[in-house]
């Protein structure tokens, strides 16, 4: 059982990383947003975590299909509707259940399958530990107002948990960097960025083989940042953007890898794109919906 979901867990992690790579092509499109392509990750998140995708003729994967993967129906309610898996590495004649082509994959298969569960398991369990530990660490924070804290615990301004977020500021914030600390964070809360978070983490933990899940994990980390940015500076003249550049500049990045955090890594190309930041027409909002739907319908289906 082990070694067959090890195999399909390969084949999406393959199919996961092609996927990944052209969006990491996507992001160097200078005109398009972070909060336009910060969408675009759910691509490879969903390639890891979902082993069936709807068939379609104007699928990437159609092109693909012609040179190195196969695609293996399992459901077809229809004619024109089919669902199956994608399978890039074709080492089975048959797959229900699967038999090898050469029969030492079944072995080798099994204990990979052992090998991968138990890494990955510990990985979750490792994450569990450390965000029970990170929600004790500011359980004696002083409320200030509202979800919002005092903890002498923190180095930077952050927001906690998910199902009831807290906004967790040091002691020595300053006053007059309030509204923008709180704008950032309240941002975060609405786009759910912390559920986001820990979902990434968990994709990458299930494919912890592949180097190329870690790599996706931080950049789309940090591509929440900049969308965060983008959207807590919406409606700001260039004189607000800049004192909430400068704020960015006074913070210090999360010790806890499982918060949303003002500052951090990256804050050169954070405080370039608050002082870049382009308000959005309605035209130009409708054109990126429909370039973010077309490239999720071709990344996301399978073969027809």
């Amino acid at each position: 059982m082990l070694g067959e979901i090890c195999y399909w867990i390969f084949n999406m992690s393959i199919i996961a990383s092609f996927m990944g790579l052209i969006i990491l092509l996507i992001r160097k499109i200078k005109f398009i947003p972070h909060r336009v392509t910060v969408l675009l990750w759910l691509i490879p998140f969903i390639r890891m975590t979902v082993p069936v995708g709807i068939n379609s003729p104007y699928s990437l994967m159609s092109l693909i299909s012609k040179f190195t993967t196969r695609t293996v129906t399992v459901f077809q309610p229809a004619d024109d509707l089919a669902f199956s898996f994608t399978n890039s590495m074709m080492a089975a004649n048959s797959y229900d259940p699967i038999t090898y082509k050469v029969n030492i994959l079944e072995k080798v298969f099994a204990v990979a399958g052992m090998v991968w569960a138990v890494v990955a398991l510990a990985i979750l369990i490792t994450l569990t530990v450390l965000y029970i530990t990170t929600k004790r660490e500011i359980k004696d924070a002083k409320a200030l107002r509202d979800n919002i804290y005092l903890s002498e615990k923190v180095t930077s301004p952050a927001t906690y948990g998910i199902f009831r977020p807290r906004i967790v500021l040091p002691v020595s914030y300053d006053d007059k960097d309030l509204e923008f600390i709180v704008r950032h964070e309240k941002t975060h809360i609405r786009r759910l960025d912390n559920v986001w978070r820990i979902l990434g983490f968990i994709a990458a933990a299930i494919h912890w083989f592949n180097p190329l899940s870690w790599v996706f994990l931080k950049i789309f980390l940090s591509d929440l940042e900049l969308a965060c940015d983008e959207m807590a500076v919406a409606g700001y003249d260039i004189d607000e953007r800049k004192d909430y550049a400068r704020t960015l500049l006074k913070c210090t990045g999360s010790r806890s890898m499982l918060v949303s955090a003002f500052g951090g890594a990256k804050i050169r190309t954070r405080i370039e794109n608050v002082l870049s930041y382009k308000r959005m027409t309605v035209f130009s909002a409708i054109g990126f919906s429909i370039l973010v739907i077309v490239i999720i319908f071709t990344l996301l289906t399978n073969a027809g």
